[in-house]
Order: structure tokens, then sequence, then C-alpha cells
């Protein structure tokens, strides 16, 4: 793995470093504080107080007005319309994370308005992803005239026809990319990505398009409501999907994710409090890991495994012991999904270890007899991270082939799907993820043509993982103060990575310890020599350190400052956990007094009794006195 030492420019930083020492919200203690912070923040695209203060201060007065994005006036003027008429407005959304809770902010937003409202998600396996006409003639046959997509419906021409034909109104709210005829006919469509639209954050994700439309008619129907109160109670949904659909968490998907995730803490809908329970994070400030890690698979299990309305069932009942049955469930489903997609996940990794010539393949195309499509997409998530390579998962069902994609970082995966559009029957997606279905017998010829389509815009070396450092410390900088200061970024997301520091020739203390055969514990200290690398972050006070215990009386009496304060320096020992680096570290055969080259983040430990700042390791080279392989870069990974 190579590590990449991100730039700044260092007039900018110690300008804006100034400035961010000034501002008393943020209660830096110390030059070396708001330095770190600065540079931070410009390798994050902020380069001066005023963005600073939007950065770090998300406020809702932040929000753009709604009315930026091209079709909202027409949209919230039928919805308005359909209030007024008492019309039953049904709600089409997608099955996933994003489509369900979409599903729900709008619907309540409706319903606090005044409005009557039903909703259609479709079925994973019996319907396939978007919009469908059959069930556009059945709502016209029940009487609905209106009807609003979330999270889907921006290349679904042939049932916006339908709409049009039967006297549907159709309002299209998604944020896939349009394809290359433009957008389908519609009353209105709002989507940041569609040509000629100004909206400024064009990475909302479907909840988040859905969230500015019920924003937008709330301020119309409730104008005589706390308008703050609102918005905040409807961010807790919207902050899930931005988060779960990991889309970039700057500009205004950061108020959204920020705003939300403080809004979670205190849920009040028991559809949100069961779930909080079933995944154990209530009543506590959750992180955007917790978010994407534990409550949206349990959300997204249900249109995996079963059915996605479950989800919207959730969080309208208003009996807590109906939610908690939900959420239970929800939960069950989510573990027959783990267990669904480590099944799949091993059939593939015999059959690379059974064909290992596959793993030549610039663009891998893998598929197999009868693979659940709800897990396929998960499945291609673990297989890029394996193998660092474009990754198609196809599950074979008769003549007919449904499969997911994922992708690396500079290869867009969607513009490679439409290079050979004509092998599929229906696809869409992101330049990252994409979904399709195509004939089975197409499958070698799709393997051939995404082969040769990568082969001519990647190299190997865009195979090689990059990890990249946003600064170089001494392991003495490690203080709480610097754990205090590096956390005011949160939340952490795509284009707001969790910063990443490195730290040279510190010594192992005492021999690795596995944790639960995956892990191992560290315990490391600077090395005895004196660092001669110009410090970003001043902390001369030894009880700062969560490991304060281990300077020795000696150390402590009168005497030299400098060989005093080196002396604690070099006897602060740190904790370091190496997730799922067991196997790893014992094959380094590391013993007590080698010297290692360290990439980390920042993490702590809650224990009662050895809790402190604790190091999460990202990655390691042992005796090494250098940073390794280190390359220059000044942009950051998406």
């Amino acid at each position: 793995m190579k590590w990449s030492l991100k730039s700044a420019d260092p007039i900018a930083a110690e300008r804006l470093s100034s400035q961010l020492q000034a501002d008393p919200a943020l209660h830096l203690k110390n030059d070396g504080s708001a330095a770190i912070l600065s540079r931070l923040l410009l390798l994050r695209g902020i380069e001066d107080e005023a963005g600073a203060r939007r950065f770090l201060h998300p406020s809702l007065s932040d929000l753009h007005s709604p009315y930026l994005m091209t079709g909202m006036k027409a949209a919230v003027e039928r919805l308005e319309a359909a209030i007024e008429r008492k019309e039953t407005i049904l709600i089409y959304g997608d099955y996933d994370v994003d489509g369900t809770t979409a599903i729900v902010i709008l619907k309540a937003a409706i319903e606090l308005c005044g409005g009557a409202v039903d909703f259609h998600v479709p079925h994973r396996i019996r319907d396939g992803y978007d919009m469908r006409e059959n069930i556009i003639e059945r709502a016209a046959s029940e009487g609905i005239r209106l009807i609003v997509s979330v999270d889907m419906g921006i290349r679904a021409f042939a049932p916006a026809e339908t709409a049009a034909r039967l006297g549907v109104d159709l309002i299209l709210t998604d944020h896939h990319l349009p394809g290359p005829d433009g957008v389908p006919r519609a009353l209105a469509v709002l989507n940041p990505n569609q040509a000629a639209c100004d909206y400024p954050c064009k990475a909302l994700c479907g909840a988040g398009v859905a969230f500015k439309l019920a924003q937008a008619l709330m301020k119309r129907r409730l104008a005589g409501r706390d308008q703050p109160a609102l918005l905040r109670s409807f961010l807790k949904m919207a902050a899930i999907a931005t988060i779960a659909d990991s889309v970039p968490l700057i500009g205004e998907n950061r108020i959204i994710a920020g705003l939300g995730l403080a809004a979670l803490r205190s849920a009040v809908n028991p559809g949100l409090k069961g779930l909080l329970e079933v995944a154990q994070l209530s009543g506590r400030p959750l992180t955007t890991s917790e978010v994407a890690f534990r409550i949206a698979p349990r959300i997204n299990a249900a249109g995996r495994m079963d059915v996605a309305r479950d989800v919207i069932d959730l969080f309208s009942v208003k009996d807590e012991g109906q939610a908690r049955l939900l959420a239970g469930k929800l939960d069950r489903l989510n573990s027959d999904r783990q267990e669904e997609e480590k099944r799949i996940l091993d059939a593939i990794t015999a059959r690379f270890e059974q064909e290992p010539a596959l793993l030549d393949a610039f663009c891998l195309v893998i598929d197999g007899d009868g693979w659940h499509r709800g897990v396929i997409g998960i499945t291609a998530t673990r297989v890029v991270e394996r193998y660092g390579r474009p990754t198609l998962v196809v599950s074979r069902d008769g003549e007919e082939a449904h499969g997911s994609g994922r992708s690396i970082h500079p290869f867009h995966l969607l513009n490679a799907l439409e290079s050979c559009s004509e092998l599929f029957t229906r696809y869409g997606g992101h330049s990252h993820a994409v979904g399709f279905s195509l004939p089975t017998g197409n499958l070698p010829q799709l393997c051939a043509r995404l082969d040769a389509y990568a082969r001519a815009r990647l190299t190997l070396a865009d195979f090689e993982p990059i990890l990249e450092i946003d600064a170089e410390l001494t392991l003495d900088q490690v203080t709480p103060e610097l754990y205090r200061t590096v956390h005011l970024l949160e939340p952490f997301g795509s284009r707001n990575p969790e910063p990443v520091f490195s730290a040279s020739h510190v010594r192992l203390v005492t021999p690795p310890k596995i944790v639960k055969e995956r892990h191992a514990k560290l315990k490391l200290a600077r090395s005895g020599k004196l660092d001669s690398k110009p410090s970003l972050a001043a902390s001369p006070e030894p009880a700062c350190h969560p490991d304060s215990s281990a300077v020795r009386r000696e150390e402590r009496r009168p005497g030299n400052l400098a060989s005093r304060t080196d002396a604690w320096k070099r006897a602060l020992t740190y904790e370091a956990m190496g997730w799922r680096m067991a196997e790893r570290i014992q094959q380094a055969q590391l013993l007590p007094g080698d010297f290692l080259d360290i990439a980390f983040t920042l993490g702590k430990n809650d224990h009662a009794d050895f809790g402190g700042l604790e190091l999460s390791l990202r990655d390691f080279q042992a005796q090494s006195s250098a940073l390794p392989k280190a390359v220059n870069a000044s942009s950051d990974r998406c």
C-alpha cells in the first residue's frame, strides 16, 4: 500500500490558523491545535474564516432554498392542489435505505400538511428496480391522479408516457444521473443533476431531494408552525439516508448529516426508538460509522431479504410494542442477510482460487446460479475491497440475469455500462454503483466488452491501494486536545474522511496481543532518539495523556526543562488497535523493541478502568525509518 502525504499551502494554513485561534467557539488551547485544524480544513477545500465557520458550525440557516431546484414551484403547487381537493397522493419509492426513508419523509410531510397518502415500494425480486407501467395503470384504475416518485424515475420514460396517457400527473424526484436522452416527460422533475438545474448541492441523495420538497411544502402549508423544529425532526431520517448512500458529506449534505445525527439522540418516533434499541445505540450521540454499519443495514435488510414496506410500517406505527416487534424483525432479516452474503462471498473466493486467471481481468464480472439478488450489491462491495478492481456480481435465473456493480475511484462504472448498453434490458446508477438486467446469454460478451473498456482506461497502478495521510506527527503530539480538535470535523464520510496521521520510528513496547482471533493490540512508545521534525501541535503536559501513570517519578524531578520534557515523552505509551490485522501482524513476527512507521486515526476507548486515547491502525511498516513509498498528492479521494 502506498502512503500519499497530502500537501497544503503553508501560508494559507498560517493565515487560517490565526483566524481559528481567535474563534472563542472552538476553544482551541494552543497554537498547535489551530495549526492542525487549519491544515485539515485546507485539505478539505476550506480556505477562509467564513467557510470554516459554515463547516465547523453547521446551521439550518445555511440550508439552500428548495426553490433553487428546477421544478420545485410546480411540484409544490400540484401537491397543494391535491391536498385542497382531498386527492390521494401515491408515493412510489425504491426498496433500499434511501428510497424507504424518502417515502417516510415525504409521507409524513404531506400528512402533516393535511394530505392523504398511499405508497408503493417494489419487491426487489418480483418487480425489480424503478417504476413499472403496470403499477401506474393499476393506480390510475383506482382513481389516483398524482404520483410522486422518490429515489427513482429519472430514466423511466415508458412509465412516464403511460402516466400521461392515463391522465395521471407525475412528479419525479431522484438523484441518479439522467441518461443521454434527457429526462422523462412529467409535470415536474426534481433532480439537481438534470441539465440546466442550478441547485448548489448536486450530490443530494434521494431522501435529500425528498427532504427539500418536504421543506418547501411545509413552509407553504405550515407557516404558523415552528419551522426549525419541524426541519430538525425530518433531518433524522434524511441523515440516515445521506450517510447510508455514501454521498459527499460537504456542503448541504454536511448540514443534513450533522444536525440529523444530533437530533437522533432524542428520538421520539416509536419505530426509530425501537431500531436504535435493537442496534444498541439508544440515548447517546451517534457517529456516521454507527449509522452506516449498524442502523442502515437493518433498514436495508427488509428490501434485500423480504418486503421493504416493513420499513415504512416501522416508522409509521404509534404503538411502541408493535414498533419493537418490527424492529426485531429487521434485526433478524439483517442476520439472514449476513449469512447469505457470506455464502456468496465464499463461493466467489473459491472460484478465484480454482481459476486464478480470472483476477487478471481489469473489470471483474462474477456470476452464479440463484444468488440472492438482494445481497449481490453488498457482495460486490466486499470483492472490490478485497481485490481492488471494478466488480459486477451477477445472479443467473434461467435466461435472465440480474447484476449489481461497484467500482474503484478512477473508474466510472455507469459510463462503462453505457459503452455496451445494447446488452442490457435495463440499467442505471452512478459512477461507482450500478444495477442492471440482461439476457444470460449476453454475459460472455459483457465480460469481454467491460474488460476491454477498462484496459483502455486503467493501469495496474490504479489497482494498488493508496492511503492518504493528512499530516505527519510525532507520537507525543497525540493528546486529548488533538483528539478533540480533530473531531470538530465530524461527521466524517465521503469527501470529509476521518483524518489519517503517520508517525515514524515508533517503538513496540510489548509483544502484540491478539484480540478475538481477528484483531491485534499493540503498545507503542516514541523512539529513544530526539525527533528533529517540527511539531504541528505542542502538548508539554504529561497529565493530558491517557497513560500518564507511565511517567516514572524520577523523570519528574526538578532539572533542565527540555530534558525533563523529552524524558516523559519517551516514557509515554500508547495503545494501538489493528482491526482485522491479526494475521498480518503475526506474519510480521514483531518483537518488543522493533521500530515501526504507523498510519492511524484517533479513537477513544470509553472503558471505565482502562479507557483513554486509542490509535486505530490503518497500516504499518516494520523496521523503517522514513515514510514508506511516499508520494505527494493534493487532492482528496472521493
